[in-house]
């Protein structure tokens, strides 16, 4: 296939949101589903392993790089509205604050809450994105998957297993390719307001325009995990490159020139002292891949 290109030891950090990763031994940016299954072909004739990677914006990777193909979706994107019935289909790798405002605008409500989450849709679905009390698992209605054998399936949202931050595609090497998703009618005007209130309340609250992998740990419900770590006085507290922000201390801040084993050894030490003083071991949110 012509259109599709292939690259080599292009750098991930490029395709991350901390700006954090080694070379990708291959790279390919699908845009439809001709190219994603060429691809799945073309690594199963070489016989080499795939890393799926969205927005980058929940990926620790290794400094070394990763080996086989890094298939990355961000260019695969298309969002279908039916206002009517509040149906929205959408493919996997649209943002979601993109696909937050397009709801918004068609007067359907759910999705207030997703604007300020710098994620793709396909990796929300993946790790069960939510915000203040609510979760996209909600709204989904059925995802379609391929799986790296090329078997297309469409799976309902009810046969996912949705827990906090879980679900059955992080146990499973399955590509979402989109998500039915569906909302409920309500004022466009008033949910359009609600929205933008929401985006600005995260603009204050959290280091939004920082080199960050949005929240690192896992809340130890119905503990949060930022409030444990700001109680220990460790806003602003830096290991090599990354810093525990001073605005939200679930966040590290790639601060300057940080590497892969910069933020790991810091969130090794977080770890560390919540246990020590909490008795509770923090679970990490971030993926880490290279490892």
């Amino acid at each position: 296939m012509d259109s599709i290109q292939l690259e080599k030891n292009i750098f991930l950090s490029n395709f991350t949101t901390w700006r954090i990763g080694g070379p990708a031994e291959w790279i390919g940016q699908p845009k439809n589903i001709e190219e994603i299954k060429y691809l799945i072909n073309w690594i199963n004739m070489k016989k080499i392993p795939c890393n799926i990677i969205g927005a980058g914006s929940n990926l620790l990777i290794n400094d070394k790089g990763i080996k086989g193909l890094s298939l990355c979706m961000r260019n695969f994107k298309g969002i279908q509205v039916d206002k009517n019935s509040g149906i929205i289909e959408v493919l996997s790798g649209e943002m979601l604050p993109t696909l937050a405002r397009k709801a918004a605008a068609s007067g359907l409500h759910g999705l207030e809450w997703a604007v300020g989450i710098p994620g793709t849709i396909g990796g929300a679905v993946v790790m069960n994105a939510g915000a203040q009390e609510h979760s996209i698992s909600r709204y989904i209605e059925s995802v379609t998957t391929l799986s790296l054998t090329g078997e297309c399936k469409m799976i309902k949202g009810k046969d996912l297993n949705f827990g906090y931050r879980q679900s059955l595609l992080q146990n499973e090497k399955l590509i979402v390719l989109s998500a039915r998703l569906k909302l409920v009618s309500g004022q466009a005007e008033k949910i359009r307001q609600v929205t933008n209130e929401n985006l600005n309340h995260r603009l204050k609250t959290q280091p939004y325009k920082a080199q960050t992998c949005g929240s690192v740990f896992r809340n130890p419900e119905p503990l949060k995990a930022a409030k444990l770590i700001e109680e220990l006085g460790l806003k602003g507290f830096r290991y090599g490159g990354a810093e525990i922000s001073k605005i939200h201390s679930n966040f590290i801040i790639n601060a300057n020139k940080a590497s892969s084993s910069d933020v790991r050894e810091l969130i090794k030490y977080i770890q560390k002292q919540v246990f020590k003083s909490y008795g509770i071991l923090l679970e990490t949110e971030v993926k880490q891949c290279g490892f």
